[in-house]
């Protein structure tokens, strides 16, 4: 997939909620009531990496997750990264 130039990753970006770029990703952090809802959270985030074969680095800290996304075999930020930051902010809406 081809990498996105800054550009694209700022009309990207302007389109999702709190997500911020850190070089070659993005990243966002989600609140949450406890850490049961945290893991149901990244249970979630689970499902929709593996429909997409796109799997984000995750922390777990509690009632915080921490989402970090790149496509690393291209070396960068492509579509893929933000449609997945889409339907994880989908699913922290849901």
């Amino acid at each position: 997939m081809a990498l996105l130039n800054d550009t694209e990753i700022n009309n990207n970006l302007a389109n999702l909620n709190g997500w911020e770029r850190a070089g070659n990703e993005i990243v966002k952090s989600f609140k949450l009531s406890n850490f049961i809802a945290s893991i149901g959270f990244v249970n979630k985030i689970a499902i929709l990496a593996e429909k997409a074969d796109h799997h984000p680095d995750i922390l777990i800290q509690y009632s915080k997750v921490k989402i970090t996304l790149s496509t690393h075999s291209d070396g960068g930020l492509t579509e893929k990264d933000f449609n997945l930051a889409g339907e994880i902010e989908g699913a922290f809406n849901s």
